[in-house]
């Protein structure tokens, strides 16, 4: 099974990336977490992202607040699919990094997800993976099922909590 990297800008990023890890440790999907900055380790960070299908991975996960550069520079150096996760900062809540991670330029896609959505960053992620292990296929499709009558469950007692009130 291929691995999924997690590059998060700052380890003050951690919080929400942790969120992930725990969807793709759920899935038994192998990770490597990385700290590598756009702007202060560019070198590292190209260099990271140019080996990283001979490393292994699948798939890149990134994630950055405020400029949000990283998922950019790291799609710019492999084809791999780059999912960016757009993180909240204080002074824009996360719109300044929404923006700078899906505005990339044609040939250089990101996939982008929520701010501070991290965990379904992993999701597809897995979706991606399992592309090519259809036991893990087997896993997704099961979780989906189980959402799905979760919410069924609470549309059949809904009736009954509305008389509560």
């Amino acid at each position: 099974m291929k691995k999924v990297a997690i590059v998060m800008g700052s380890d003050s990023d951690l919080p929400v990336m942790a969120k992930g890890v725990k969807v793709l440790e759920q899935y038994g999907i192998p990770y490597e977490a990385h700290v590598y900055s756009a702007h202060r380790t560019p070198a590292q960070a190209a260099d990271f992202a140019s080996h990283a299908e001979e490393n292994g991975f699948g798939v890149i996960i990134a994630g950055a607040g405020m400029a949000a550069a990283l998922a950019g520079v790291l799609a710019a150096h492999t084809t791999l699919p780059v999912i960016g996760v757009p993180l909240k900062s204080a002074v824009l809540e996360g719109t300044d990094a929404l923006l700078a991670t899906v505005m990339m330029p044609s040939g250089i896609p990101v996939a982008t997800v929520a701010i501070d959505g991290s965990k379904n960053a992993a999701y597809l992620a897995a979706e991606i993976i399992a592309l090519g292990d259809p036991e893990l296929s087997e896993k997704i499709k099961a979780d989906r099922k189980a959402q799905s009558e979760a919410v069924l469950k609470k549309d059949a007692s809904l009736a009954e909590r509305l008389k509560e009130f």
